[in-house]
């Protein structure tokens, strides 16, 4: 239900998605949900390894990615599809030019500091940092930003991803992003605009 529910309250006292709820355990924010659950499955290693120095670096990688990847990957589709529905107006192209810029700028940090040569962020293996940048960075591609053209470095990364994950669950995992724009078509709640509209624009400020 909305996440500003009252039930939504009793599993995140933020009252924000994502968040976790198993048997009478609450837990919020997904990268501590990523954690708990490789922890109490006991994934493989590689997704977040026992060995310190490389666990450092998946929590290296996780703490620049909220500031960058993730500050600007997801505003392509709030800019080019979810704001314009809730609000009826299209944003300025002026927008998406500046939210496209400091996403370039990201990105570039990501080859030369994470990425470099190696095959995965951390090394030859995926790990839960793989997971969380890829899942951010599809986001441009389904409003028709392509990021990864003309980046063959972050091209091959994808690629990479994709095997590992294996390709049927990585384009299912990302079905309803790749298909964002469909929303366009359809009818939203008066009330709902009302509401989200002034919240939305608020987001790109």
């Amino acid at each position: 239900g909305p996440s500003n529910s009252e039930g939504a309250g009793k599993v995140s006292l933020l009252k924000k998605v994502p968040a976790l709820k198993d048997g009478d355990f609450t837990l919020a924010e997904c990268t501590a949900i990523l954690m708990y659950l490789s922890r109490k499955y006991n994934t493989p290693d590689h997704w977040y390894p026992s060995d310190i120095r490389k666990r450092a670096q998946v929590d290296e990688y996780l703490s620049w990615h909220h500031a960058n990847i993730r500050a600007n990957a997801p505003k392509t589709m709030w800019i080019k599809v979810l704001i314009p529905l809730f609000t009826g107006q299209p944003l300025p192209s002026e927008k998406l030019q500046e939210v496209m810029e400091g996403l370039s700028t990201s990105l570039k940090q990501f080859e030369e500091r994470f990425l470099q040569d190696k095959a995965f962020i951390i090394g030859s293996e995926i790990s839960l940092a793989d997971l969380v940048a890829i899942v951010e960075l599809m986001q441009p591609v389904g409003v028709g930003c392509d990021i990864f053209e003309d980046r063959p470095r972050l091209m091959e990364w994808r690629r990479r991803v994709e095997d590992a994950v294996g390709k049927e669950l990585f384009f299912q995992a990302h079905e309803m992003i790749l298909n964002i724009k469909e929303l366009s078509n359809i009818q939203i709640d008066p009330q709902l605009k009302e509401h989200l509209a002034p919240v939305l624009m608020k987001m790109l400020k």
